[in-house]
């Protein structure tokens, strides 16, 4: 399913590549099983929301050849141009700072796709968000999510194991697959067309133990305590209607 991140990682630069700009479970190769359920081509315009260092965006320009907005709160437009020129793709990807609770400056029905992976569970947890997001995408678009997440909601119920790791932003963002679908029905506009627990989920959280982030070695700890118990990815994707 992941043929252009396995060829992509293939090569030493590429890996060394990637093991700096990771900022969570393998971004690209959660990409890029989200996007084999999508219909993505070269005219289209998507916005990768929460891109990061920009391996999503890769994925997108590189693999389909699309026009990207590379938008992020973290990562600055600057330091993102940058690395975007490095791997030759500052002619597809444009880089923008963005911060989806306070509005996006973008035209209503501007993109064929809303794109988001490893990010939207930091903003996207309330009622407003979606129904905030749905105007950008144009009618017959799609909007498609892949965040971490749990096999079942912990409640005030956190497994002993998880205890040590476990913290407020942790409690907020990570949530079950029937919780986001449950939320995510709520909102009008939009036709729920998929919602599943991704293939993917282990070999993306392996290779980000792999990377250069300062919190790589604490999520190392909690990745052997959790041992394949509690955490998945969630894949959401809806159509706009």
């Amino acid at each position: 399913m992941c043929t252009f991140t396995n060829q992509f990682i293939s090569s030493q630069n590429n890996m060394e590549f990637l093991k700096a700009a990771m900022m969570g479970p393998n971004a690209m190769r959660v990409a890029e099983e989200l996007a084999s359920c999508l219909d993505i081509n070269e005219n289209m315009r998507i916005l990768d929301l929460g891109c990061g260092c920009g391996l999503s965006t890769l994925l997108l320009t590189q693999k389909y050849g699309a026009k990207v907005f590379a938008a992020d709160l973290w990562i600055s437009p600057t330091e993102n141009y940058e690395r975007f020129k490095s791997i030759g793709i500052d002619d597809k990807a444009i880089p923008i700072s963005v911060d989806a609770t306070k509005g996006l400056p973008f035209a209503n029905g501007y993109f064929d796709l809303l794109f988001t992976v490893d990010a939207y569970h930091y903003f996207g947890d309330t009622a407003q968000m979606l129904p905030s997001l749905v105007p950008l995408v144009k009618k017959g678009g799609y909007i498609a999510v892949a965040i971490p997440g749990l096999k079942y909601e912990f409640g005030k119920n956190v497994p002993d194991d998880m205890q040590p790791f476990w913290n407020s932003e942790m409690e907020r963002t990570l949530h079950s697959l029937d919780w986001w679908k449950d939320l995510w029905k709520r909102a009008e506009g939009i036709e729920m067309v998929d919602c599943r627990e991704m293939a993917c989920c282990r070999q993306a959280w392996k290779e980000w133990q792999t990377g250069y982030h300062p919190i790589v070695a604490e999520d190392i700890k909690m990745m052997e305590a959790e041992g394949g118990k509690y955490f998945n990815l969630v894949q959401l994707i809806a159509k706009v209607i």
